[in-house]
């Protein structure tokens, strides 16, 4: 609402934060309350599911506030709101505990939450959702100044890697309950790294659009390995989700930063090094089981 009564750019800015604070809150909560909910055994295939409908918000909300903003910009914020309003009246379930569990001491859940094995977990997400998810813009330059293909047909290349996530979402949450979580992070970010170098790489048009798609896989095989890892361990706090997002998200507003200054010096540079990173820095960082 603050987006939609904004007088000025600056302020529409600051709204914009916001909403960035506010889902700094409500992803690691919903993590948690899949790890809280999932059935022993099946923790993959719950974040599976999440993953999936992840993606197809990711990919259907440009689409409908594009519709939206075809009649007025406003309507995209305005039915935000109305939805945001709507699931704040319905709520997640209430998380059970054994009889007699006590809450966390507040120094200890920080104690918990940056302990190195969490923090190690967050480096390699931030490497891999900034070198893989994150280089989206790049693909987007590189159709426009190599291709020159207009908006409409960049947009759809770009769309095929949120829906092959949603299609195969839950299919890797089941292979992660059986190669084991960090086999799974292990295997996205080699998948991921060749992505990049088709990518970046590949002479048309639909080989790089392809290349992107499977990169929507490489992408779930790393996010729901990484927070199976979290989620399923003995360092699976609200804290410690919160910190491991917090440096995905960092990850991937800084690959613009890092990326986009390579790539003007040399396009295919622009593309290998973040596929260097993927296969070399996310291994070395990821904690043992």
């Amino acid at each position: 609402m603050a987006c939609i009564l904004a007088t000025t750019f600056s302020l529409f800015l600051v709204a914009r934060a916001l909403q960035g604070v506010a889902n700094a809150f409500t992803t690691p909560l919903l993590l948690s309350a899949v790890g809280a909910a999932a059935a022993p055994g099946r923790l993959g295939r719950a974040l599976g599911w999440f993953g999936s409908l992840q993606a197809a918000g990711q990919t259907s909300a440009p689409l409908i506030g594009g519709l939206a903003a075809e009649a007025d910009w406003r309507f995209a914020f305005a039915g935000v709101a109305v939805v945001a309003g709507v699931l704040g009246l319905i709520g997640i379930p209430e998380e059970t505990a054994p009889a007699g569990a006590r809450r966390e001491p507040l120094a200890r859940a920080l104690r918990t939450a940056l302990r190195p094995a969490v923090l190690r977990i967050g480096l390699a997400s931030a490497i891999g959702w900034g070198c893989l998810t994150g280089l989206s813009f790049m693909v987007a330059l590189r159709l426009e100044e190599e291709f020159e293909i207009g908006a409409g047909p960049r947009g759809l290349v770009l769309t095929g890697a949120g829906i092959a996530g949603l299609l195969t979402a839950r299919l890797v949450g089941g292979s992660v309950d059986r190669i084991g979580r960090r086999r799974s992070v292990l295997a996205g970010v080699a998948f991921g790294a060749l992505v990049i170098v088709g990518v970046g790489s590949l002479p048309t048009v639909w080989g790089v659009a392809v290349a992107w798609a499977a990169g929507g896989v490489a992408t779930q095989l790393l996010l729901v390995g990484v927070n199976a890892l979290v989620l399923g361990s003995e360092l699976g706090s609200g804290g410690a989700v919160s910190v491991v997002q917090s440096l995905r998200f960092g990850g991937g507003a800084l690959s613009p930063v890092a990326f986009t200054p390579l790539y003007h010096a040399d396009p295919l540079a622009g593309f290998l090094v973040p596929a260097a990173l993927l296969a070399v820095v996310v291994p070395v960082a990821l904690p043992r089981e």
